[in-house]
């Protein structure tokens, strides 16, 4: 793997690094592993570097990063700690690896493996379920030149459904326990789960949206509660742009 990982056209600062090194974009996919590599740091010590990559030059698409990333997209972690060096693309398979490789204690995971089950559920309901919506509906209301009403009415209805998916899990609608986080039992605790819908989730809080989508009452608290964390606001800080 290392004989193919960096090339002669990888930027300096990405074949020279040292240890954890994230390819990455301010952008909600970006800052979740952001978030969880503060996260780490806070807690355990663990060091990491960063190389913030420009889509206007297209960096994402060049040949030197498709070796690490054949899909193009941000972000790319590299384990430089690993022999031969180790790549993950995808930021919630990104999660996984770091809660699995250097979350020691399972802060930001779970031992019992219902408790797991559950984390992954959510994380993966977010990551296929409730991400594409919203960045479809970004796309299609916000950034496209041509603006489609059946797109921008699709995707805006699909995320208030998830929206409503989440408020009838933090209700606790149907257990009568109302949740502070997305997995574990009881009101549950904070993990990857968490980390990977509130990158996404809390632009709905800005200005710029909070107008167009209806916020249950128990998803706004989330989303909030969740801000609080100094890891996860130096984690979309501007360390990152």
């Amino acid at each position: 793997m290392s004989s193919s990982l960096y090339g002669d056209a990888t930027p300096e600062d990405v074949k020279n690094a040292k240890g954890i090194h994230l390819l990455t974009n301010n952008t909600p996919n970006g800052q979740k592993v952001q978030i969880l590599l503060e996260e780490l740091k806070e807690l355990y010590g663990t060091k990491s570097t960063t190389s913030i990559l420009q889509f206007q030059t297209g960096d994402h698409k060049k040949d030197w990063y498709l070796r690490l990333n054949p899909n193009g997209k941000i972000p790319t972690l590299i384990d430089n700690n690993q022999s031969p060096p180790f790549s993950v693309m995808e930021s919630s398979a990104e999660l996984l690896y770091l809660q699995a490789t250097y979350d020691t204690n399972n802060e930001f995971g779970f031992k019992n493996p219902l408790e797991w089950s559950q984390a992954l559920q959510w994380l993966y309901f977010w990551h296929g379920s409730a991400a594409p919506y919203l960045g479809q509906y970004a796309h299609f209301a916000k950034f496209s030149e041509e603006k489609i009403p059946y797109a921008i009415k699709r995707f805006k209805d699909e995320t208030n459904r998830v929206l409503g998916v989440l408020e009838i899990h933090l209700s606790g609608k149907y257990t009568n326990e109302p949740r502070d986080y997305l997995a574990g039992n009881g009101k549950g605790k904070y993990s990857i789960a968490d980390i990977g819908a509130w990158s996404w989730m809390r632009l709905l809080r800005d200005e710029k949206w909070r107008e167009e989508f209806d916020l249950p009452p128990h998803v706004v608290k989330y989303i909030d509660r969740i801000a609080e964390r100094p890891a996860a606001q130096r984690g979309i800080g501007k360390e990152y742009d």
